[in-house]
């Protein structure tokens, strides 16, 4: 079986041109390559492209690489262009191609770049490590940009979740993992095959590294035999089922999870994206007004939702109602023959539900 070739984030591109660029402001020489380390602890070197030497400012950028992962943004140029300042901060704002938030609950403020916290961090840590190579204490400004990521948006998910005129700059890692791939089932599928012949017959399923670290971080629980399912939820649980597994515990959060209570088996946005629906759904089964229902259908993740719910004081039932759907779709996919429990949590609140369908 072909070994998938993992990528590089558009955060890990924005921080590596940011990197180049502060280098090339203080030497005068684009730098041809530069070297960052990802939060997984993986060193990358990743080329440098498009240098452009200006009195006082220098802009570069490095061409991202998804690897195997079907990533629409494979191939754009992410540009920085950097400059000194009478400040003693570093300033990162987005220009062309990169959007703006529009609508409250995202990790990012309303009106600011739609850059990630931690891809934000990575850009600053970058232009920091940069110039320290120079010994310069002084500011630094960097602007982030993506020329044609304006068009490349609008086959997204942005402009529903209230960000204009551009794309993110994502990545919690800065490493892209593939994923929606045959290849991915087929891994998963050995996976399991691996330790049902050691005799396993109870396991951890995570869709990914969100859940596993709440697993291992939260819960206290072992991971290092954990299944990582990626969006393929229904199809892993198929086979967990023919493979004789006999004890399954599910955990993930809220996003992803939110989505079994419809019947949602493959969890990706492209797939089917009707979180809001299916909680404002159960507000409604909770005696929720109209004008709620419409404010959480207008909501563009977990936390806004939640946070309209708890002022309700309805929030608990909500997930328990929500719960009880899951647990039911989850018993007629695995043909009520695997013991699954199951939690779904977000990362500010913690256990939003911990069911079990038998």
């Amino acid at each position: 079986m072909k070994e998938l070739r993992t990528g590089i984030t558009t955060g890990l591109c924005a921080a590596a041109a940011a990197k180049a660029a502060t280098m090339a402001l203080f030497s005068a020489r684009p730098p041809g390559q530069v070297e960052l380390k990802a939060k997984t602890g993986v060193t990358v070197k990743l080329d440098v492209t498009d240098t452009a030497l200006e009195k006082g400012l220098v802009k570069c950028a490095v061409r991202k690489d998804a690897g195997d992962d079907p990533d629409i943004t494979n191939g754009i140029k992410i540009f920085a262009a950097v400059s000194k300042t009478d400040t003693e901060r570093i300033e990162v704002d987005g220009g062309e191609g990169v959007g703006r938030v529009t609508k409250p609950g995202l990790k990012v403020p309303v009106g600011k770049a739609a850059i990630n916290p931690v891809p934000m961090e990575m850009i600053e840590s970058a232009i920091k490590e940069a110039c320290g190579l120079f010994s310069y204490k002084g500011g630094i400004k960097a602007m982030i940009s993506i020329p044609g990521g304006t068009e490349i948006a609008k086959k997204t998910m942005n402009q529903r979740l209230g960000i204009a005129g551009g794309l993110s700059i994502l990545g919690t890692t800065g490493i892209v993992e593939p994923m929606s791939n045959r290849a991915v089932v087929e891994t998963i599928k050995a996976e399991i095959d691996v330790l049902s012949a050691l005799g396993k017959r109870k396991l951890l399923i995570t869709p990914g590294n969100y859940g596993r670290d709440f697993a291992e971080k939260a819960l206290g629980l072992n991971t290092e035999e954990a299944i990582k399912c990626s969006n393929f939820i229904g199809e892993t649980l198929d086979y967990l089922l023919l493979k004789g597994i006999e004890e399954i515990t599910l955990i993930g959060h809220a996003g992803k999870l939110v989505k079994l209570a419809g019947g949602i088996m493959n969890t990706h946005s492209g797939i089917a994206d009707c979180r809001m629906e299916i909680i404002a759904a159960h507000c409604a089964l909770m005696g929720a007004k109209t004008t709620t229902v419409q404010q959480i259908m207008e909501c563009v993740n977990m936390e806004a939702a939640i946070k309209i719910m708890k002022q309700l004081n309805i929030n608990d039932s909500v997930w328990e109602s929500i719960g009880k759907k899951i647990g039911f779709h989850l018993r007629e996919r695995t043909k009520g023959k695997v013991a699954v429990e199951f939690i779904v949590f977000t990362q500010e609140h913690g256990v939003l539900i911990k069911g079990a369908a038998i």
